[in-house]
């Protein structure tokens, strides 16, 4: 199976932290660890290797990357210059779906991954519908002609709750966003302990 398509929020529980996005379910029973027996089952205290694994998985389950992508991105973060843990997250954040995702034309990356894969979406003017492309900055990102009334972007764009990026600038009049800048790392909202995973790494 190359994607996770189990109970999102049971994940979500696991992590303590709506990685997801917005989700009813996870708000009603955010305390209750998953599990049948919820808080009534035997925890014992996690060792500090089980911690470090734990935030790999959740930014892997987060931006909805396989672990051998996620591998060869946390290897080209370590090649570049600077704090190995920023460029890791900074790679992440260049990837089309979840640019698709920044932009507000899908409410999760896993929608975003959808539109993507289902041409809907243009990198500099041609379609592009790898998922895991990296952009670059300057590139323009936008919605395919004929795709502008496609239901999930149209909902999507409707949602007054949509945020905006330092490092993305969008025209709403031509549904097109500019990738202008590999964001730092205090740009970034989702609450990743990146250090971890160096660590895990570096064992």
């Amino acid at each position: 199976m190359a994607r996770y398509i189990g109970p999102k929020t049971k994940i979500a529980r696991r992590f303590k932290d709506p990685i997801f996005g917005s989700d009813k379910y996870y708000e009603k029973r955010s305390t209750v660890p998953p599990g049948q027996h919820g808080n009534a089952r035997r925890r014992t205290k996690q060792t500090e290797y089980a911690i470090q694994l734990g935030e790999k998985q959740k930014v892997k389950y987060t931006y909805g990357v396989l672990e051998r992508q996620f591998y060869k991105i946390f290897e080209e973060a370590v090649r570049r210059k600077g704090v190995t843990g920023e460029n890791l997250i900074k790679f992440l954040e260049a990837r089309l779906d979840n640019t698709v995702y920044r932009l507000g034309l899908a409410p999760t990356r896993a929608a975003a991954r959808q539109l993507v894969g289902h041409r809907h979406i243009t990198v500099n003017g041609k379609v592009v519908n790898i998922s895991s492309y990296t952009l670059r900055p300057g590139d323009i990102v936008a919605v395919r002609e004929k795709s502008k009334s496609v239901e999930v972007i149209v909902n999507s764009l409707a949602n007054s709750n949509v945020k905006r990026f330092n490092w993305l600038s969008w025209d709403s009049s031509s549904l097109t966003g500019t990738f202008l800048s590999l964001p730092e790392r205090d740009q970034v909202p989702e609450n990743i302990k990146e250090q971890l995973i160096v660590e895990l790494y570096s064992k």
